[in-house]
């Protein structure tokens, strides 16, 4: 469970993912693509091609 407590900011990925990327694989298109530190307290969320799925990295 995440507490919204722990959460600073809540970043969107433009465009879509390849979402079979593992959890490896969406740390370094945070570091990539956003600049950021993906152990940042923040939701990183990505969604697919055809926009029905999402996944979220805490």
């Amino acid at each position: 469970m995440i507490r919204e407590s722990t959460i600073e900011n809540v970043y969107l990925a433009k465009g879509y993912t390849d979402l079979r990327k593992s959890i490896d694989g969406l740390s370094v298109l945070v570091q990539e693509s956003f600049h950021l530190d993906p152990f940042l307290p923040c939701l990183f969320v990505f969604c697919n091609r055809k926009r029905d799925k999402l996944k979220i990295l805490h």
